[in-house]
């Protein structure tokens, strides 16, 4: 395994705006107080003044709101970002007998606008494009299709002529993807908790591209179930960590 110093380059470091919502994507509750947002913010390098002002500065962008009892919970758009996050960490997959999922875009006459939208959405059910308006995916996940989608497109089932590997090879980077999860394991074994804390926000990001494909297309030694068992991990380990400290 690569050296940590070696892989640090690949985190960018966090700002408290950054790393708030960070802890709240995470936490098993659905609101945390300041205090315990201050608690978990200190472990992981921030002061509590600079945590405060985070707060304030997120309510006014309407990133996060306030609950009843006082305490904080993520806006709408950040509660997607959670369940996409869940989705990524938790996939849901079933018996794969070698079809494929194809979504034939239909809609014309669409705004710039929209035209992003249907992609950010074939996106997060880990589409990838085969061409222009056609997405593509092996048939090995409980998706959950939008109710608008078939306003906007045909879906349809395919079995690919030639080699299924070779396909899936040509639609995602995977030797990328797995090169760059390795390099992230790599970084959270360190006793940095302020790197740690980094490392493993960027490798929650990272699951959120993996394409989650059937053992049979993925190259060997695919070390997307060992990402998301380390995530999940240091995840109990900072909420642990946090309770007692508040």
């Amino acid at each position: 395994m690569p050296s940590t110093a070696a892989d640090t380059s690949l985190v960018r470091p966090v700002s408290a705006r950054s790393a708030l919502p960070g802890l709240l994507l995470g936490a098993e509750e659905p609101a945390l107080s300041a205090r315990e947002l201050v608690a978990g913010a200190r472990l992981v390098g921030f002061a509590e003044p600079t945590v405060r002002v985070a707060l304030s500065r997120m309510l006014a962008a309407e990133d996060l709101v306030r609950t009843d009892d006082g305490g904080y919970r993520l806006s709408p758009r950040l509660l997607h970002r959670q369940r996409l996050q869940e989705a990524a960490i938790h996939v849901r997959t079933k018996e794969w007998d070698g079809a494929w999922d194809m979504v034939v875009v239909t809609a014309t006459g669409r705004s710039a606008a929209d035209r992003a939208r249907l992609r950010s959405m074939l996106q997060e059910l880990r589409l990838a494009e085969l061409r222009e308006g056609v997405w593509v995916r092996p048939a090995n996940l409980d998706l959950a299709w939008p109710d608008d989608l078939a306003d906007l497109c045909e879906r349809l089932t395919m079995q690919p002529a030639g080699d299924p590997a070779e396909l899936a090879a040509r639609l995602w980077d995977l030797s990328g993807w797995a090169e760059r999860a390795r390099a992230l394991l790599a970084a959270t074994d360190t006793d940095d908790p302020v790197l740690r804390f980094t490392a493993c926000a960027t490798s929650v990001r990272h699951l959120l591209e993996d394409p989650a494909l059937p053992d049979e297309l993925l190259p060997r030694d695919w070390p997307g179930a060992e990402l998301r068992r380390a995530h999940l991990d240091y995840r109990t380990r900072l909420t642990e960590t946090r309770r007692a400290n508040t």
